[in-house]
């Protein structure tokens, strides 16, 4: 050990050794939750989530304006106009809709589907760092951009998928690619990830996903866009996570 450090310790000040390739990785936790605040996972944001599907030749669109907090979410529909007013709302993982005309709001399950191969979970933040197990794998790339990749399992029956292989970039520490399986090991889904939107975390500019495509392993052809626009960074009260006051 100490040979390796005073070697890397000459090819630094000889300039043939980045300092950041001595530097300690972060932990698998750190890694997770970090990758996690680009998914939406901060106290306090909101955003739009236009979910546009392709499948067999037919497009179909779907307006969110969605609020979180934590992985906490509350969603209203925009557009079109028959699903207009329709509401989404998580808390603790349990997740309800309503539309306008309802009693009362209905359980759903994260996993439901909500239009291509979108699942409401989907348009939720992720919370991978404290729902899933995560065993680390070998190192990989995705295009040009080296990445820790890990196999996550969940640990209850609550998240959106059971068990995930899930690609982060060492550089910007953001989800960039991941594969989601059945509990028997099936993949039937492919997802990547862009992060074209800023926001200010902690007073550091961080990448917030601007983009997810969603694409079927079982019908290829298929493929489903998530397109998030309009990060806003602000607490949001109580209220707007309140079952009792969701359908006001």
């Amino acid at each position: 050990m100490r040979t390796t450090l005073l070697l890397g310790s000459f090819l630094i000040l000889a300039g043939l050794l980045p300092a950041s390739v001595l530097a300690a990785s972060p932990d698998v936790k750190t890694i997770l939750k970090t990758a996690d605040q680009s998914r939406g996972n901060l106290q306090g944001i909101s955003w739009e989530v236009v979910v546009e599907s392709i499948e067999s030749g037919r497009t179909d669109t779907l307006n969110y304006d969605i609020k979180a907090r934590g992985f906490d979410i509350s969603g209203i529909s925009l557009a079109p106009p028959k699903y207009k007013g329709n509401k989404l709302l998580m808390s603790n993982n349990n997740m309800w809709f309503y539309k306008p005309g309802l009693s009362k709001a209905v359980p759903i399950s994260q996993r439901q589907k909500l239009m291509g191969n979108a699942a409401y979970g989907d348009i939720a933040s992720t919370n991978y760092a404290e729902d899933y197990e995560a065993a680390q794998l070998p190192d990989d790339t995705v295009g040009d951009e080296a990445c820790y990749v890990f196999d996550l399992t969940s640990k209850n029956d609550k998240t959106t998928y059971d068990r995930i292989k899930y690609w982060i970039s060492k550089e910007r520490l953001v989800g960039v690619k991941a594969e989601y399986f059945t509990v028997s090991g099936k993949k039937f889904k492919l997802a990547e990830m862009e992060y074209g939107n800023r926001v200010r975390i902690d007073g550091k500019e961080r990448p917030f996903i601007s983009k997810i495509t969603l694409y079927d392993e079982l019908m290829s052809e298929d493929v489903t866009y998530l397109n998030l626009t309009k990060p806003q960074f602000k607490p949001l009260p109580d209220y707007v996570f309140n079952l009792n006051l969701f359908m006001k």
